[in-house]
């Protein structure tokens, strides 16, 4: 199936599925009015179109118009042009709510391109097209649904609504080209198809296999963006295990291994964070290289703090520079390495006191009690120092430590303590 094919797309009326616009957000049906008031093709496209159709709550909702940009701002007194290479239109409704309003794309005709091959890129990402034109430029056939404004109806141009009826992942064109296109789609379609619970059609899978070094040439930034999206959508251990299936790991992380516990602590933490808890960098780098830090560095009573300072660092590092991650990030990331170090040697060592009342103390024994369950161990221990954290007041503490007010005493400046105590 290509956008050449003349086919008219499969409709489905309001009557035929099931989305209400009490579903969408109330502002986004504004701009989908106004536009559609004034001549032009609205529609809600997308992720958000899929996640209706499934019984899903959308994250976002994006709408995808004929409209110019210039043409978008001319409508809305609260729209702003942003982007260089893909140019859109984002409309604010308050401080913080932003309406993604795109101009349907297409791909340009080879006479059409610009006689310098480096313009061409920014070229071909502002060619306007129709809504066909558009759906076969997207990634996913279960992505480029439209729902019409204008009769309320879902617009199917590339099988995207019987793929979702059989609850398969496939992708819109040859894998193999657009892999090759964009490297990043191969992690994206492990993604979708585990945030769904879809199988991923069988050529996809294949070409993954295929091209999984392309992903080396991906922007690291890129990469990286899509990582810390696997933790936010709680599948962080599913994607990992089948990057390690298909033979992308290594390119998605190079010379890191998988290892059983990793895997087991990666899919507790999901779970902890589809229940409320906010997914941090940091907290990303210790459960990828936890088991490896512990490795080189046992918790044994004997062993200098150094060591394991220095085993943290040693741990993390490679990633970090890979992905050119900030300084503060590994050093929080060595932190919480450091303390889950200090609760494995046990209590009863020199400085305890001190280290129960560092406020790093209850996120590592919060770590010691994933890494229990993931290994099945060490129950006894975090039950022990839960109790004496709970004899500090420090777990439930909601703010810092009191302040006296007025005149501040002088007197010789004490050194602070270090995060982790020996």
């Amino acid at each position: 199936m290509s956008p050449e094919t003349e086919t008219p797309p499969r409709r489905i009326s309001r009557e035929e599925h099931g989305i209400s616009r009490q579903q969408i957000d109330p502002d986004t049906l504004k701009v989908l009015y106004r536009l559609h008031r004034n001549g032009f093709k609205a529609y809600l496209v997308g992720g958000s179109v899929r996640d209706l159709l499934l019984g899903r709550t959308p994250k976002d909702f994006d709408v995808g118009t004929d409209a110019t940009p210039d043409q978008v701002k001319k409508l809305f007194r609260n729209c702003w042009l942003v982007g260089r290479r893909f140019r859109l239109a984002h409309i604010r409704f308050g401080k913080d709510k932003v309406i993604e309003v795109a101009t349907f794309r297409r791909h340009p005709k080879p006479e059409e391109l610009p006689d310098d091959p480096d313009d061409h890129f920014h070229f071909v990402q502002n060619v306007f097209g129709d809504p066909r034109e558009d759906a076969f430029r997207r990634d996913f056939t279960i992505n480029a649904l439209f729902y019409d404004i204008s009769d309320f109806s879902v617009l199917d141009y590339v099988g995207g609504l019987e793929d979702l009826e059989q609850k398969q992942l496939r992708v819109i064109g040859d894998p193999q080209i657009r892999f090759t296109e964009d490297p990043v789609r191969m992690l994206r379609a492990l993604e979708f198809a585990a945030r769904l619970d879809f199988s991923l059609e069988e050529s996809a899978e294949k070409a993954i296999r295929e091209k999984a070094s392309l992903l080396l040439e991906a922007a690291r930034a890129r990469v990286r963006d899509e990582i810390l999206e696997l933790f936010r959508h709680h599948v962080a251990g599913k994607v990992f295990q089948a990057c390690q299936e298909t033979g992308l790991l290594p390119f998605l992380i190079p010379d890191y291994e998988l290892d059983e516990p990793t895997l087991a602590l990666l899919e507790r933490y999901d779970n902890l964070t589809r229940n409320g808890r906010p997914t941090h960098e940091y907290d990303i780098l210790v459960l990828l290289y936890l088991t490896g830090f512990l490795a080189s560095c046992p918790p044994a009573r004997e062993t200098a703090i150094m060591e394991a300072v220095h085993a943290s660092s040693h741990s993390v590092s490679p990633h970090t520079r890979h992905f050119s991650m900030a300084a503060g990030i590994r050093a929080q990331a060595r932190d919480l390495l450091i303390g889950l170090w200090r609760l494995l040697r046990g209590r009863g060592i020199r400085g305890e006191g001190r280290f129960l009342r560092n406020p790093g103390t209850k996120q590592a024994i919060e770590l010691l009690a994933l890494w229990s369950e993931a290994c099945d161990d060490h129950k006894d221990l975090l039950a022990n120092w839960q109790e004496a954290l709970e004899g500090t007041g420090q777990s439930k503490s909601k703010g810092g430590p009191n302040r006296r007010r007025g005149r501040r005493r002088r007197g010789p400046r004490r050194e602070a303590p270090p995060s982790v105590p020996n």
